[in-house]
């Protein structure tokens, strides 16, 4: 009897339990905010980024959960050899399940050789190391500045293409 009882009880609260940590928790509302965030990531010793942001929601508690940066972020990525190219924006969504950041507002990448992506909005895939967009653009290089509605590359800009071209100019030596 007292084993049944037991028993019975432990499954009881085991689903009290999970009521209880939703208290106070609307489905809508962030489960945690950071601020002044400094956050660096190494692998094996080495610095592979750093994001420095004031604010951020964390929505982890969501069935789809993402991380808001309402007040805008920067990201120094490094690559094997040390060398940083940046990332800042206006308003950056960071999507856990997809590996997918949405930068918004004066979105503005450096690479580490100079070449400089100006966008409305970007797209970062962190597992591919990818970079694309549908809106207007101005990527700017050592030789030209081009002007698009669309951009698509990886990280270094190596691979990197201007979709829709709208216009070029050509910089003097």
């Amino acid at each position: 009897m007292v084993t049944v009882l037991t028993v019975a009880m432990f499954f009881c609260c085991e689903s009290n339990f999970k009521e209880v940590q939703q208290i106070g928790i609307s489905q809508n509302e962030p489960i945690g905010i950071a601020e002044d965030i400094n956050l660096k990531y190494t692998d094996s010793g080495k610095i592979q980024a750093h994001l420095i942001s004031k604010k951020m929601y964390d929505y982890s508690n969501l069935e789809f959960p993402y991380s808001e940066f309402t007040e805008g972020l920067t990201l120094y990525l490094f690559n094997e050899v040390n060398e940083k190219s940046t990332i800042v924006s206006d308003y950056a969504i960071v999507y856990d399940k997809t590996n997918l950041i949405d930068l918004q507002g004066n979105v503005v990448v450096t690479t580490h050789e100079g070449k400089i992506l100006n966008a409305e909005q970007l797209y970062f895939d962190q597992e591919n190391e990818w970079l694309f967009t549908n809106k207007p653009i101005k990527f700017t290089d050592n030789e030209q500045i081009i002007n698009g509605n669309g951009f698509d590359s990886n990280m270094d800009f190596t691979k990197s293409r201007v979709l829709e071209i709208t216009g070029i100019v050509y910089l003097d030596e």
